[in-house]
């Protein structure tokens, strides 16, 4: 799922230098394309991570690997959870997506 200007998204791994956790809702303010001063790494992401009256906690470029969209904008709606639980495993390496599916499997079984 291709991130969007303003959805929002769950942060996958803690911000280095900030006091931002793995977890953390922010919003996608602004696209910077391949060959804008990311270079190599495209897109980059300008994003926002506010507090509860709306003030700005860090302003942070980042790369769709660090992050979930968890509601879109557009559609004004939430992204399914099998979505969201989708887009983390795609982020990891195939054999932590492995581990990710026999987990899954075991969980299943447990329930049947």
């Amino acid at each position: 799922m291709k991130p969007e200007l303003f959805d929002v998204f769950e942060l996958l791994t803690d911000l280095p230098g900030a006091a931002i956790r793995a977890g953390a809702l922010g919003t996608i303010v602004e696209e910077h394309r391949a060959d804008e001063a990311f270079s190599q790494r495209a897109p980059a992401y300008e994003v926002e991570f506010a507090n509860s009256e709306g003030e700005t906690l860090e302003l942070r470029a980042l790369v769709s690997e660090q992050f979930i969209v968890v509601w879109k904008h557009v559609t004004q709606t939430w992204v399914p959870l099998a979505d969201r639980v989708a887009a983390m495993i795609q982020t990891l390496p195939e054999e932590r997506q492995e581990q990710a599916l026999n987990f899954a499997r075991s969980v299943y079984q447990t329930l049947a």
